[in-house]
């Protein structure tokens, strides 16, 4: 897949009306997300393929992050396909990822022990309790080829198709360490 780069604000599915709150008529999204760092941390960034239920593209986000931690750009991923879903006005929101952390962590089956991770989490929470409708899957790697190209987009053009998720603008960046970039 090639893909290309949207305009700096994804469009929402036709009809969605902006800034409301969400409504159980909205469109139902199923959402592919990916995030990753070349180092641990090092430079990261995210991806997300966003589809309507009948599997037609309704946006491909993503963002560049500077120096991250994998699980990070992993959780940045998630925020930027929540704030879309919820300006969407989603009536029901899949989401399928690779991260088995990620998805455990969010389902509430593992803690989250890292502080950064503490935040984001709770950031993640928030947005999903805004939703009508939300269900996490765990899927292999190769089944999420569109979020990872879009997360390696962002970092071969250190660019962002939108801005970088609320809960991220303030969030500390990990330090950089010799040898990684």
């Amino acid at each position: 897949m090639s893909p290309r780069k949207p305009s700096r604000r994804p469009p929402l599915p036709a009809g969605a009306p902006q800034g409301a709150a969400p409504a159980a008529d909205g469109p139902s999204l199923v959402a592919h997300i990916d995030g990753g760092a070349r180092g641990n941390p090092g430079p990261a960034g995210y991806g997300v393929h966003v589809e309507d239920e009948a599997g037609a593209l309704v946006a491909e986000i993503y963002g560049y992050l500077g120096v991250a931690t994998n699980n990070t750009a992993e959780y940045a991923a998630l925020l930027a396909l929540l704030e879309y879903a919820r300006e969407a006005r989603a009536a029901s929101l899949r989401v399928l990822s690779d991260s088995e952390l990620l998805v455990r962590q969010v389902r509430g089956e593992y803690k989250v022990k890292d502080p950064k991770l503490k935040v984001l989490h709770a950031a993640a929470r928030g947005l999903i309790a805004a939703l009508p409708r939300c269900a996490f899957d765990h899927v292999p790697r190769e089944q999420n080829r569109s979020a990872d190209a879009l997360a390696n987009l962002a970092m071969d053009r250190q660019d962002s198709s939108g801005p970088l998720p609320a809960a991220l603008r303030d969030l500390p960046r990990a330090p950089v360490q010799r040898g990684l970039l």
